[in-house]
């Protein structure tokens, strides 16, 4: 074997982070071979992308035989959620069994199992995403032919392993709202009609880029940015397309904008275009255990609301499990929009809670969200978190707790110095990726704190991620 090279073979077993394992003996001992996004007891075809002496990870081009183990669904299959055919319960043994060796393998935590609390389902297992992002593209994988097609108007998901080619979403997949799925296709048929074309990957030309759509759950209402280039602009009837879009969806439409977004690269941001509002208000309003949050286009908020409520009430449950936070000083690190500092200042009397996070825009919707639940106890600073803990010295020795929420990449280790010097009497530190919090778990116990609990929480059903909670203690 050797990179590059397309093979066969069965899965026998699943590692951390959605990689089935296929084992091959050979006369040197046994060859592992990884493949993402595959199941035991499938049989795959998928193409090798790196090769070591002792193993190989692999590509999934697909899947050739299911395993016994998945059923029969009426969603559109789509790679966003290569586990959908798998009954729920399987998919939450596989993650944690998976999950807790990371702890053991990484963390060099042996007692994993002595700490672990629980794991927490996601309440609905089925479309509980408020936001989706589709893609247009020139380039269409056909579904049953699995031809490649050129010349074509796609609207809907790009085929797994590439960046140029879309399937048409012609249905409900399973993880975002079906009354919407059903009608994508009508406002793809609309949009084609126009007979300005969709964008074309490759050649980095055409008109049609992405259609992003946000949900409110507590109100059934659907926030829509249409994201185009400016290539025949004046041919685009803006008008038409509000009417369209009004007349499908009525009440559910809570606003619709329009982005000019010319930069090459394949992202849907609004900050790299014009954006314009063509209907409607800019935001959408979502509840989350009893507090109101403005949701702009741009906003980071949780994908999965009413999983992220039991994922806080657990995070709260540990800042309070060893200590009374009456009258206390928390910090909440990486706060994007301060969801948890929000609600933590707004159940336990008289805490003051400072709230950082790089992005000025998370900062300002994290105030403007304190100020419509009218809580005053917070502060909140636009900047790195570690340059922030340099510049305010004056905190170290003066946090009682500390909420930990770092991107899906970790702390980077001089950060996560900064913060365990600040000697805070416990940290509890939620993370998007179990793995790099295993790994901050081995300095955090070097350096005096240690590991209480610890909780999974399934974020996203269906696919292979899934997040944890820790609380760490000062001894």
């Amino acid at each position: 074997m050797k990179r590059g090279d397309v093979i066969e073979f069965t899965i026998t077993d699943y590692a951390f982070g959605g990689k089935g394992i296929a084992k091959e003996e050979t006369e040197n001992g046994q060859y592992v071979i990884f493949v993402n996004n595959s199941l035991p007891g499938q049989k795959v075809q998928a193409r090798i992308a790196k090769k070591k002496k002792r193993f190989a990870e692999c590509k999934l081009i697909k899947v050739l035989e299911r395993s016994p183990d998945e059923i029969e669904l009426d969603f559109q299959p789509i790679s966003g959620a290569p586990y959908i055919t798998l009954p729920i319960e399987l998919q939450h043994k596989y993650k944690k069994e998976s999950t807790l060796e990371q702890y053991r393998r990484i963390g060099e935590i042996q007692n994993i199992d002595a700490v672990f609390d629980t794991y927490l389902e996601s309440p609905e297992s089925f479309n509980y995403r408020n936001k989706m992002e589709y893609s247009f593209s020139t380039i269409r994988q056909d579904l049953e032919t699995e031809e490649e097609l050129d010349d074509q108007f796609a609207l809907g998901f790009k085929t797994r392993g590439t960046w140029w080619k879309v399937e048409n979403l012609d249905g409900p997949d399973g993880l975002f709202d079906a009354a919407f799925e059903t009608q994508l296709k009508e406002i793809r048929q609309f949009l084609e009609s126009t007979e300005l074309p969709a964008w074309h990957p490759p050649k980095k030309v055409g008109f049609f880029r992405h259609l992003v759509v946000r949900k409110s759950f507590e109100l059934n209402k659907l926030l829509i940015n249409l994201v185009t280039s400016s290539q025949d602009l004046a041919k685009f009837d803006r008008e038409a397309f509000k009417k369209f879009m009004v007349d499908l969806l009525g009440e559910r439409l809570a606003g619709l904008q329009h982005t000019i977004n010319d930069d090459v690269a394949d992202r849907a941001k609004i900050e790299n275009g014009e954006n314009g509002l063509l209907y409607g208000e800019p935001i959408v309003l979502e509840k989350l255990l009893d507090l109101q949050f403005e949701i702009s286009m741009e906003s980071f908020f949780q994908t999965n609301p009413k999983s992220a409520e039991r994922l806080y009430n657990k995070a709260i449950e540990y800042a309070q499990l060893k200590f009374d936070l009456k009258d206390q000083l928390l910090m909440d690190l990486f706060c994007g929009t301060g969801t948890i500092g929000q609600i933590m200042a707004s159940r336990i009397d008289g805490v003051k809670v400072i709230g950082v996070d790089i992005v000025p825009e998370a900062i300002e919707d994290a105030k403007r969200n304190a100020e419509r639940n009218g809580i005053q106890n917070l502060d909140f600073y636009a900047a790195d978190v570690g340059k922030f803990l340099v510049e305010y010295p004056n905190f170290t020795d003066k946090i009682h707790t500390i909420m930990l929420d770092p991107p899906r990449a970790g702390i980077a280790p001089k950060t996560l110095k900064k913060v365990m010097n600040i000697n805070a009497k416990q940290i509890v530190y939620i993370s998007c990726n179990p793995a790099t919090q295993a790994r901050d778990a081995r300095d955090l116990l070097e350096f005096g704190y240690t590991l209480q609990k610890l909780s999974l929480v399934d974020q996203f059903p269906h696919t292979s991620h899934i997040e944890a909670v820790a609380l760490f203690v000062k001894k």
